[in-house]
């Protein structure tokens, strides 16, 4: 399979999950959301937002495994929560957690465990598609939901993205070139990120996402993500635009990904 069908087949499946969602929920009589929202978005956003000349803020990242590089790591209980406290104590400003289980080995009670470990933001990381994972996303403890230009109908992340505000997080429109990027900051995400991994070769190229995240205005917050592997990548992506930098798989393979953490930021700020 291609890595076009590859996102293709994610896709599909995922409109197949949620109409088991909407029927479970129908069927019970649920509601997922209650009472006002908080505004977690705005406390992601502050946390996020780069100060001066200091590195990028950095989004750790909890993948277990991708279509592109199989197992990452093998799953164990407390293992989540342990790493999801770990990022934090090692210099992470916030939280992504993979909530997709066939593709990425996670699942939306992933991010409750984060939640449970850490006070830190959380990103919902998943192939948002409808309403009711903005409502799982919420209730399940997120801070940013994750939005992929490339997957939406303009109509449909117009949608999801009032949705998101709606409930008081912060959408993160993730675009993967400068046709996507100009939809994304179409939007009223304050949050935007540039993939450098292209979603239909799954190849990196952080140079093309470093001239993408130049385009983006300095009251939006940008965010550069995939293909750091090192202290210096990070150093790198520091050297730009760039107010945050999302990094998974590089933190991932460590034995303690917290720990790697705090050694990439400081080598990365000369300590």
């Amino acid at each position: 399979m291609g890595s076009s069908d590859i996102l293709s087949a994610i896709v599909e499946r995922k409109r197949r999950e949620n109409e088991r969602r909407q029927r479970h929920v129908a069927a019970r009589g649920l509601e997922l959301v209650t009472g006002r929202p908080e505004a977690r978005g705005a406390l992601a956003a502050e946390r996020l937002r780069r100060a001066g000349s200091d590195l990028p803020r950095v989004i750790a990242e909890i993948k277990l495994r991708s279509p592109s590089a199989g197992e990452i790591r093998a799953r164990r209980p407390g293992a989540v929560a342990e790493i999801a406290a770990g990022y934090v104590a090692g210099g992470a400003a916030a939280v992504s957690v993979l909530c997709d289980g066939p593709g990425f080995g996670g699942t939306p009670l992933d991010l409750r465990r984060a939640s449970r470990a850490t006070e830190a933001p959380l990103l919902f990381k998943e192939f948002v598609l409808c309403p009711l994972q903005v409502e799982l996303a919420r209730a399940m403890g997120a801070h940013m939901v994750l939005l992929l230009v490339r997957v939406l109908s303009h109509d449909e992340l117009t949608t999801l993205v009032d949705a998101v505000l709606e409930h008081g997080m912060a959408p993160v429109v993730e675009a993967a070139d400068d046709a996507e990027l100009d939809v994304a900051l179409a939007t009223r995400a304050t949050i935007v990120g540039v993939n450098a991994r292209d979603l239909r070769t799954f190849q990196v190229d952080p140079e093309r996402a470093a001239r993408a995240i130049e385009r983006i205005p300095g009251d939006r917050i940008a965010v550069h993500m995939s293909g750091i592997k090192s202290a210096a990548a990070l150093v790198e992506v520091g050297r730009g635009r760039a107010d945050a930098a999302l990094v998974g798989e590089g933190l991932m393979r460590a034995d303690d990904p917290g720990a790697r953490l705090r050694s990439w930021l400081g080598e990365a700020s000369g300590g």
